[in-house]
């Protein structure tokens, strides 16, 4: 047990007082929330750009129905021939020219709509303009047949369902974002430690093998003290550098959003701005974040991040102990991305759409797949026996797979000259 102790103090302090590990501690925040600011500062100055497009409407239906805003100016051309307007958009470098020929019906519209412009417009753009010729010519055709457009519109309706359990509690739409929210990250977060700090384990364990310093060390200590020695002393290093990360991330946030005036959340296209909510959803808003399980979420995702990362830690260690160089790591390193990988396509496009589907069901329980899909699914609730029955799993398979990367690490960290091979590391576990 001292000598586990001793192992697990010199990874830690060989992480923890490297120069690079100490610079990227410090230095990736301040590269991720200046990009983030960037891209938030382009996004602001392409929303505030404004385009003008011309518009050549031979109809005279549509004149009225494009209207200027903040990003678009419609200037007509309909009195000009359509050369005519093309030559004055294109001289005067407008964003584009909007023709609308004549037609005998609204039917022989729906195809004939053109625009003119030297580069292809925004994909929004477009949209737009097709939602008002639509809407025009779906009145028009109304009114053609004799229905008053006007009862159907006072007739419109929108219905706002309200969510309730069989225990009375009330909840809302804007729930099952927070609850996408908090499992994506979460899910999301796991992946990306296991695969940075995995392959510190890994190439740990080659630079020692190269330099023949495992030779000395395995006299004194068995292989597995040296390998869990390894796996935990590395993931205290992980967790250090991960704390810094959120702690000054979120001073250089608070920094880049009042120094600079940058919105990094709102400034983001999709995002739901709070200021668009009325008293009561943003009442319902704070109720819903309040009744999240949030000490569940934080205990369920340390048990999943710690199982779920010495695990894969394990598998990493075993293959660093297998080569002898970094790239002879590459025919191992698919079968452990695969899994990684899976769970979180399983989540995003199973879980969220049905969390308790029998996709999401069954890779919560396969252990490879389980730390991330299930933590995904918590958030929208899962019954104790079911998360039991995948953290008992995960357990066990982590006992087997340390047990068996243990075997591999003994015989591995001694063969050198030679590439291993799936039949060769087979062999090694009847040793």
């Amino acid at each position: 047990m001292r000598s586990l102790k001793l192992i697990i103090q010199r990874e830690y302090l060989a992480r923890v007082r490297n120069k690079t590990f100490i610079v990227m501690t410090f230095l990736s925040p301040v590269i991720l929330v200046g990009m983030f600011a960037l891209i938030a500062y382009l996004s602001m100055l392409n929303s505030s750009e404004q385009h003008i497009i011309g518009l050549h409407d031979e109809t005279g239906l549509f004149l009225k129905e494009f209207q200027d805003d903040e990003n678009l100016q419609y200037l007509n051309f309909s009195d000009k021939s359509l050369d005519e307007a093309k030559k004055i958009v294109r001289e005067n470098e407008y964003y584009g020219l909007i023709h609308i020929p004549s037609a005998d019906n609204n039917y022989d519209l729906t195809g004939e709509v053109e625009f003119f412009g030297e580069e292809s417009p925004g994909l929004g753009t477009v949209q737009n303009i097709e939602k008002i010729i639509s809407n025009k010519l779906q009145r028009n055709e109304l009114i053609q047949r004799g229905i008053d457009v006007d009862q159907i519109d006072s007739a419109k309706t929108s219905v706002d369902v309200e969510i309730q359990n069989f225990s009375g509690e009330t909840t809302s739409k804007m729930a099952n974002y927070l609850r996408m929210f908090f499992g994506g990250a979460a899910g999301y977060l796991l992946m990306m430690f296991i695969i940075i700090y995995g392959n510190m384990v890994m190439r740990s364990v080659i630079e020692e093998k190269t330099n023949r310093i495992i030779e000395i060390i395995v006299s004194s200590v068995k292989p597995i003290q040296l390998m869990l020695g390894k796996v935990i002393g590395t993931s205290l290093a992980g967790i250090t550098q991960f704390t810094v990360w959120v702690i000054l991330g979120g001073i250089l946030y608070t920094i880049a959003g009042f120094y600079f005036g940058v919105d990094l959340i709102n400034a983001q296209p999709g995002q739901i701005e709070v200021e668009q909510l009325n008293v009561p959803e943003v009442n319902q808003l704070v109720a819903d974040v309040l009744n999240l399980p949030i000490l569940s979420l934080i205990i369920y995702f340390l048990i999943y991040f710690l199982g779920g990362y010495f695990l894969y830690s394990a598998i990493y260690a075993s293959i660093g102990a297998a080569v002898d160089s970094e790239t002879d790591t590459q025919q191992f390193m698919l079968p452990v991305i695969i899994p990684l990988m899976l769970g979180i396509y399983i989540g995003f496009f199973a879980v969220i759409e049905n969390p308790h589907g029998t996709v999401s069901t069954i890779f919560s329980m396969i252990p490879l797949t389980s730390p991330i899909v299930m933590l995904m699914r918590i958030p929208f609730g899962v019954p104790w026996w079911e998360i039991s029955l995948s953290i008992l799993i995960l357990l066990c398979t982590n006992t087997a797979v340390v047990w068996l990367a243990a075997k591999i690490y003994r015989v591995g960290i001694l063969m050198y000259g030679k590439k291993a091979s799936y039949k060769e590391i087979y062999k090694w576990l009847k040793y």
